[in-house]
C-alpha cells in the first residue's frame, strides 16, 4: 500500500513525534514537500506532507496559526511536519492547538533528522508500491497467457475476476453475454446489453464507465481491431482500478482480442502481444518477455536481434516520393519490387512514412518465415528484427531507396524519416539496444541522412557531435559566469581551468603551462567552484566543463 502518515511515524531511522491529529495517521502520503512560504497553498495539489521551519511565520500568533492550518487542510495537505530545534526550540503551542482544531496531524521533526531523509523515506516507499504495482502484472500477464492458451476466453476471465477482486463478462457482437467469470455475474453482465450495444456504435477501441444499477464500478471495453468490435468486456469492482489491475485489464483485452479476433484481426493482436514483451524487455524482465512471447516472437528472442526506430516527421509527400523511385535502377536486387508492393498495397499511394516501412520489412520477414516484432509509438515505429535477416535487410534497402529520392542538401526532418540502427543484441541487452537506436536516431536527424547504424556512431571520435547548436548554446551557459568574471579585467578562470583541466588537476604542470605560481591556480580554482556553484571534485563537473570548453572552441 502506499505510504502513510502513520509508516513515517513509524520509521525508525526519522524518529517523528505525533503533537496532533493521531486519529488520522493511516492518510495516503502523495508526496513530501518543503515550503517556507507564507501561504503556500497555490503551489499544492492535495495529499503532501507539508515540511516547514517557520521561517516567515509567526508560529506563536494563534490567530495566524489557525487561519495557516485552515488553509492548508481546505487545500487537501494531510500533514505539517515541523522542525524543532532550528527557528523554534519546540513545536509553538498556538500551532499545536489550531492542528487539533482542524484534525490536521502535526510532527515533530527533531534537529538530527533532515527533511531530505523524509522526502527519500516517501519516495521510496512510492517507488515499492509502483514496483509491486509492475511486478504483479507481469505476473497477471503470465497467468492470463497461459489460460487463453489453455483454456481460451473463459481461462482469461477467470484468471482477471481473481485478480481484480471482481467479476469480468464477456459479449459478442451482438451485445449478449457469452461467459462470465465468477457464475453468479451473469445477472449483472445481462443488465449491460444496452450499454453494450451503445458501445458498439463507438469507433473501436472504445471504453466506458457505466451504472450498473448495483454497487459495482463497471468498466465497459470494446474487443476488436476493426471499425466495430467484434465483442465487449465488462468488469466489476468496488473501487477504481489500480496500477497492478489495471495492467491485468489490458493484459485481458490483448489476449481476447487475440482469442475473438479471425484473419485480419489477428494482426492487431499480435501487436498488442508484442508491445507487451517490448515493455518488459525494456524494463528489464527478459524472462516475463519469453514468457509472454510464446510461439510469436519466441524465435526472436533467441536469435540476436536488431532494434530499430523509426520516426516520421510530417510529410505527405513520403510515399509519393518513394513510389516514384521504386522503378530507378539504382536499388539493390528485389528492393524496386518491395517497395512498389508496400506503396500500392494496403497503405496505397500517399500512404506515410512509417506505414511503407511497416508493409516492407513485414513483406521481408513473411517471405523468409522469419518472426519480426513491429510495435507503433505515436509518430515513431519499433523493430525488433533477427540481425542479418531479411527484414534488417529490406529497411536497410528501403532507406537507400528513400535517400535517393532526396534532393540536394535536404534533410531528413523535412523530408519524412529517419531510422535508427542499434547494434545486435539479445533480451538481456535490450535496454541497452534501445539506447543505441535512439542515438542513432538523433545522430541520423542531425547529419540529415535517412538511417545511421549504432556502429557508425560508435566509430571515430565524439568531439565532431559537439557542433550541435543545443551543445553549443548549453556549454556558453556554463561558461557564461567565468566569462563575464574574466571580461572585469579581474582574472583569467577560463585559461586556467582549461589549463588545469588538461593537466587532469596536476597543480605544479597546469601551474608552469600558465606561468603562475600554484597557489594562485588553487586559489582561481577555488573561484571557479564558488562562482558555478559546483564542485571541481565531481568528475561529472570536470567531464561537463572539458566539453563545454571543447564545445566553444575556448
Amino acid at each position: 500500500m502506499p505510504p502513510t502518515l502513520a509508516s513515517l511515524v513509524h520509521h525508525s531511522a526519522l524518529k517523528l513525534g505525533v503533537r496532533a491529529g493521531e486519529q488520522h495517521l493511516d492518510t495516503p502520503v502523495r508526496w513530501a514537500h518543503v515550503s517556507e512560504l507564507a501561504d503556500p497553498v497555490p503551489y499544492m495539489e492535495g495529499g503532501e506532507l507539508l515540511l516547514i521551519t517557520a521561517l516567515k511565520l509567526d508560529a506563536e500568533d494563534p490567530e495566524a496559526m489557525s487561519r495557516y492550518v485552515k488553509r492548508l487542510v481546505d487545500a487537501g495537505v494531510v500533514g505539517l511536519g515541523f522542525a524543532v530545534g532550528v527557528n523554534y526550540d519546540d513545536v509553538p503551542e498556538a500551532l499545536v492547538k489550531a492542528a487539533k482544531d482542524e484534525g490536521l496531524p502535526l510532527l515533530a521533526v527533531p534537529p538530527r533528522t533532515p527533511f531530505i531523509a523524509i522526502s527519500k523515506a516517501v519516495s521510496a516507499a512510492i517507488a515499492a508500491e509502483q514496483y509491486k504495482a509492475v511486478t504483479s502484472g507481469f505476473a497477471a500477464q503470465r497467468e492470463l497467457t497461459k489460460q487463453a492458451l489453455n483454456a481460451g476466453p473463459e481461462g482469461v476471465l477467470a484468471v482477471l475476476a481473481a485478480q481484480i477482486d471482481g467479476w469480468a463478462a464477456l459479449y459478442d457482437a451482438s451485445g449478449a453475454v457469452v461467459a462470465t467469470a465468477p457464475e453468479w455475474a451473469g445477472r449483472r453482465a445481462a443488465r449491460l446489453t444496452g450499454e453494450v450495444e451503445r458501445l458498439r456504435e463507438r469507433p473501436a477501441p472504445a471504453s466506458a464507465v457505466v451504472e450498473s444499477g448495483s454497487d459495482d464500478r463497471v468498466e465497459l471495453h470494446s474487443i476488436g481491431t476493426g471499425r466495430r468490435p467484434r465483442a465487449a468486456l465488462a468488469v466489476g469492482t468496488a473501487a477504481t482500478l489500480g496500477t497492478a489491475e489495471r495492467y491485468a485489464l489490458h493484459s485481458a483485452i490483448a489476449l481476447l482480442t487475440l482469442t475473438t479476433e479471425r484473419s485480419r484481426a489477428l494482426y492487431a493482436a499480435e501487436q498488442r502481444i508484442g508491445a507487451a514483451v517490448l515493455r518488459m524487455l525494456l524494463a528489464g524482465e527478459p524472462d516475463h518477455a519469453r514468457a509472454v512471447a510464446g510461439d510469436l516472437y519466441g524465435a526472436l528472442l533467441d536469435a540476436p536481434f536488431r532494434m530499430v526506430i523509426a520516426d516520421a516527421a510530417s510529410s505527405p509527400s513520403g510515399g509519393t516520393a518513394l513510389a516514384q523511385s521504386t522503378g530507378t535502377g539504382a536499388q539493390p536486387a528485389g528492393t524496386a519490387a518491395l517497395l512498389a508492393e508496400a506503396v500500392t498495397g494496403a497503405g496505397g499511394p500517399g500512404a506515410g512514412p512509417l506505414p511503407v516501412l511497416a508493409d516492407v520489412v513485414e513483406s521481408a520477414a513473411a517471405r523468409s518465415g522469419e518472426a519480426l516484432l513491429v510495435v507503433p509509438d505515436g509518430q515513431r515505429l519499433v523493430l525488433l528484427a533477427v540481425d542479418g535477416g531479411a527484414a534488417a535487410e529490406a529497411c536497410l534497402q528501403y532507406a537507400e531507396a528513400l535517400e535517393a529520392t532526396r534532393g540536394e542538401g535536404a534533410s531528413s526532418s523535412e523530408e519524412g524519416l529517419v531510422i535508427g540502427f542499434s547494434a545486435p543484441a539479445g533480451p538481456i541487452a535490450a535496454v541497452s539496444a534501445y539506447k543505441q537506436a535512439e542515438q542513432a536516431l538523433s545522430v541520423a536527424r542531425r547529419r540529415g541522412r535517412v538511417l545511421v547504424e549504432h556502429e557508425d556512431v560508435a566509430t571515430g571520435s565524439v568531439l565532431p557531435l559537439l557542433g550541435d547548436d543545443a551543445v553549443r548554446a548549453f556549454a556558453d551557459g556554463l561558461l557564461r559566469a567565468l566569462r563575464d568574471h574574466d571580461a572585469t579585467g579581474r582574472g583569467d578562470l577560463v585559461r586556467s581551468l582549461r589549463a588545469w583541466l588538461s593537466r587532469h588537476g596536476q597543480w605544479d604542470a597546469a601551474a608552469a603551462d600558465l606561468g603562475v605560481h600554484r597557489h594562485t591556480l588553487r586559489y582561481r580554482m577555488r573561484r571557479v567552484e564558488e562562482i558555478l556553484g559546483r564542485s571541481l571534485d565531481d568528475p561529472d563537473v570536470r567531464m561537463e566543463l572539458w566539453l563545454a570548453l571543447k564545445a566553444t572552441g575556448t
